[in-house]
């Protein structure tokens, strides 16, 4: 990827291709220089028929303070803080590229600590839960621990909003239809990630994912780490649970320190988005 990083801007966009569990990402690796993509285009690339498709698109540039700042857009085109499981892909690529076992990651959510778990797993930590209701942020002062919706769901902050409804079987559950009634919820003025929790034993929980500005998902990270927060909080499971969902499982760890993600990744391809495309947007 050095090299393509080292490409002139006239021979296209370079980016990678990534997924974790499926949850899958368009990467542009800016470290060597370049510009910062607009929302009409990384909305242009989003698109699964006339770009590449991804459920979030996140871009590498340069950091004194840290290994490298990490940025990132849903399918809209619109920002997001936070993508845990993008972060954990492209700290697996740079601990690749560098032969580093731990990196720290600049994102918008705050320095995260990225480590090589072993057997070919990468965890990072996801920082402190956000309980307050005016960080999360919600629109009035209410508990958070069970917002007054219909199903009394948790709100959590993970640097993104995330809104989580307990249920007895979370494949019952019309995603399409529940996420979108939820995700523009009024409560949630920056709009929230919606996810549907069925808790499997005390170590173990269901999740199915509706992502802010994306829809359904096969994997979230940060969706992962807020459903295991709030099924914490509830006293529905200990603070250590397998997350399984439909992309394959996580593990989430919520510590003292902050909410620890392990699980694996992949690096699919690399291409270059050629300049007539760029130009179309």
């Amino acid at each position: 990827m050095r090299a393509m990083r080292n490409m002139s801007a006239s021979a296209g966009l370079p980016f990678m291709k990534m997924h974790g569990l499926g949850n899958d990402f368009v990467v542009i690796d800016l470290r060597g220089g370049g510009t910062m993509p607009s929302g009409a285009l990384v909305a242009a690339i989003a698109d699964r028929h006339r770009g590449v498709g991804f459920d979030q698109l996140a871009v590498i540039e340069a950091a004194k303070e840290a290994d490298a700042r990490l940025t990132f857009f849903n399918a809209d085109g619109s920002r997001s803080a936070t993508c845990g499981n993008a972060t954990r892909c492209i700290a697996r690529h740079i601990m690749d590229e560098t032969g580093q076992t731990a990196l720290t990651l600049i994102t918008e959510r705050g320095a995260l600590i990225a480590q090589d778990a072993g057997g070919g797993l990468t965890r990072v930590n996801m920082g402190a839960p956000l309980q307050n209701w005016q960080d999360i942020p919600l629109a009035e002062a209410m508990d958070t621990l069970e917002l007054p919706i219909e199903g009394a769901p948790v709100a959590t902050g993970m640097g993104n909003p995330h809104c989580t409804f307990f249920v007895p079987d979370a494949d019952a559950i019309p995603l399409e239809q529940f996420g979108s009634r939820y995700e523009y919820h009024p409560l949630f003025p920056e709009r929230t990630n919606v996810e549907v929790v069925q808790v499997l034993s005390p170590d173990a929980i269901r999740l199915r994912i509706w992502e802010r500005g994306t829809g359904i998902t096969l994997a979230s990270g940060s969706c992962s780490c807020a459903a295991a927060v709030a099924a914490a909080r509830r006293g529905l499971t200990a603070r250590r649970v397998t997350v399984h969902v439909d992309g394959g499982t996580l593990e989430i760890d919520w510590r003292d320190d902050g909410v620890w993600m392990t699980g694996p990744t992949m690096n699919v391809f690399s291409g270059i988005f050629s300049d007539a495309f760029i130009g179309s947007v």
